[in-house]
């Protein structure tokens, strides 16, 4: 009779320790080819920001365990070419999806952010409704509000300039 060879011990894998809802929710967005995916629910709250690096750039990817409540593909991005008109300095916040984009909670508030606005990391700046959800689009960085580019109420793309903030 043969004999059972014995068990190969398992080699960690880059999944090891990686929650299987992030795993899940991370497939969602590489699948749907989306930059941005933001859930916030009791108890369980999760932003994935996928950011693109240049070709020529290896950029590692990498999960702590348990890092649920963000995550990050890679902390490298290209130098984006200005956009016409932009002044030196300025950041373009982009749509993070397709939707329509609202200034304001609703048509009687105040807009979160207006031109001259002083806004900090993690301020709301808009909504954008996509499929009856109202997903907020918070500041990356603190600075000024030196121009809104979308229109109250209308659609706006994916990737799209909605805001230019110069940087503090």
């Amino acid at each position: 009779m043969p004999q059972k060879e014995p068990a190969k011990p398992k080699r960690p894998g880059p999944d090891d320790g990686v929650p299987p809802r992030l795993k899940e929710v991370y497939g969602f967005m590489t699948e749907n080819n989306l930059d941005t995916v933001e859930i916030d629910e009791p108890g369980f709250k999760l932003r994935l920001v996928r950011r693109k690096a240049p070709a020529h750039i290896a950029v590692p990817v990498a999960v702590a365990a348990g890092a649920v409540a963000a995550a990050q593909t890679a902390a490298i991005q290209p130098a984006a070419q200005p956009e016409p008109g932009m002044p030196a300095g300025a950041v373009a916040v982009k749509s993070s999806m397709m939707g329509i984009f609202y200034r304001a909670s609703s048509p009687s508030s105040p807009p979160f952010a207006k031109e001259g606005d002083i806004v900090k990391p993690g301020q709301v700046l808009c909504i954008i409704e996509a499929m009856k959800v109202f997903n907020e689009l918070k500041a990356e960085c603190a600075g000024t509000v030196l121009k809104v580019l979308a229109e109250n109420g209308k659609p706006v793309k994916a990737g799209q300039d909605i805001f230019w903030i110069q940087r503090a």
